[in-house]
């Protein structure tokens, strides 16, 4: 299997040689959102430089380009996570819109008073709200997997959450703050046998480790790219076709339509019915650019790289006396991040201490409040890692919450 080369990808991402106070910058946030290689900045100048023309539009030369281009990126990351074909891959502006795509469009069309949503203890509130408000609005029952006292699923109780009353079951493949690593296959097993559609938010996952979405069977898989060095403003909802092509459409307007009267529209085919208007296809041609460069890394050594960080920041993190690190111990379960709490030093105090040092973590709940109070903190401070990180930014780390003690006196 292919190794990373730490050392030279970090010559292709020009912010990390930037200082901040002074400082080396130690970039430990990109579960929030990954930094970018050159190879996606120059993507995105080259459109913006010398074609730039709205997609969809034009029959001239650079109006063709682009739409060309726009193409080719559906294309690549459909490829990517195993998508049968392109027209499975709509692009939304993250994984929070496309996940609101399923809710808004397909829950409303196809879930009715009584029905069952199942979701899970660890969701990021992007996979937790928008099925919470479609239930009160609907009438529907919403249930939880719970979590056992090490971060994971309690897949014992599946039989007796998943009912024949379940229509639709959606959980992170990813914990956002646990890192915990969930196996698909039990969940959507169980909620094939009762019928049920099947929603996976893949934000914390496509980025880090291969996904093939035929081979996991899902019905909708969402993720965002700019958690995968790729830029702001584009994501992805994955949609088995015969779903996309029964849902009524989430945005109207121009681009979604094949024609207008005044009497009536028809819905153009997917993917572009929900894609209303002037796509982000400048974003969009990013992420592709994003793909080739983890394609060329390789998503296994991808992995393995973020599954040697994790287990020597959970080994340095553990020497240093009043910690709590939440999620698993095991780094073959846990994604690339390091979520935790000291005794006597608030989360907040801490990552401003830190910045101080150029070392750059989360505080907060990270956008999961229900998890936050299932664990009993109000909010937690958290490390994570990607293609980019070394060894020695986890020492850097320690060496700050150090400072940071000695600063507080704790």
């Amino acid at each position: 299997m292919k190794t990373l080369d730490t050392a030279s990808v970090r010559l292709d991402f020009p912010i990390l040689s930037e200082l901040v106070n002074g400082k080396p910058v130690v970039f430990l946030d990109s579960a929030a959102s990954s930094q970018k290689p050159a190879q996606v900045l120059q993507a995105m100048q080259r459109v913006y430089r010398a074609t730039y023309a709205n997609v969809h539009r034009g029959v001239y030369t650079f109006s063709e380009r682009g739409t060309e281009l726009y193409d080719q990126a559906r294309a690549k990351i459909a490829q990517f996570i195993g998508a049968p074909r392109p027209e499975t891959i709509v692009f939304t502006r993250n994984a929070t819109e496309a996940l609101n795509l399923v809710a808004y469009s397909y829950g409303r069309a196809f879930l009715r008073p009584g029905d069952e949503i199942v979701i899970t203890e660890l969701e990021h509130h992007a996979n937790f709200v928008p099925w919470m408000v479609l239930a009160k609005e609907r009438g529907l029952a919403l249930k939880f997997i719970p979590l056992t006292a090490e971060g994971m699923l309690d897949l014992s109780r599946l039989d007796e959450l998943i009912t024949p009353k379940t229509r639709l079951v959606s959980f992170a493949q990813v914990s956002n703050v646990l890192g915990t690593i969930i196996d698909p296959a039990p969940i959507i097993a169980r909620a094939r046998s009762v019928g049920a559609t099947i929603v996976v938010d893949g934000s914390q996952a496509v980025p880090h480790m291969p996904v093939n979405v035929q081979d996991m069977d899902c019905d909708f898989y969402a993720f965002s790219g700019h958690k995968m060095l790729g830029p702001t403003g584009i994501g992805v909802l994955y949609g088995k076709l015969h779903l996309l092509e029964a849902m009524p459409p989430f945005l109207t307007g121009g681009d979604m339509i094949t024609s207008v009267t005044f009497e009536r529209a028809t819905w153009n085919d997917p993917p572009l019915k929900f894609e209303a208007g002037t796509p982000s296809f400048v974003e969009a041609i990013g992420l592709g650019a994003a793909v080739d460069y983890l394609s060329a890394l390789g998503m296994d050594a991808v992995r393995a790289h973020e599954r040697a960080i994790v287990e020597y920041a959970l080994e340095r993190m553990s020497e240093v006396p009043g910690t709590r690190i939440f999620g698993p111990t095991d780094p073959a379960i846990r994604g690339g991040v390091l979520t935790f709490a000291l005794n006597g030093i608030h989360p907040h105090d801490l990552a401003t201490l830190l910045d101080r040092e150029g070392i750059a973590i989360r505080a907060g709940h990270h956008c999961a409040q229900p998890l936050h109070i299932r664990l009993g903190v109000n909010a937690t401070a958290r490390a994570s890692f990607y293609v980019y990180t070394e060894t020695r930014e986890i020492d850097a780390l320690v060496e700050g919450i150090y400072k940071a003690k000695k600063t507080l006196r704790k």
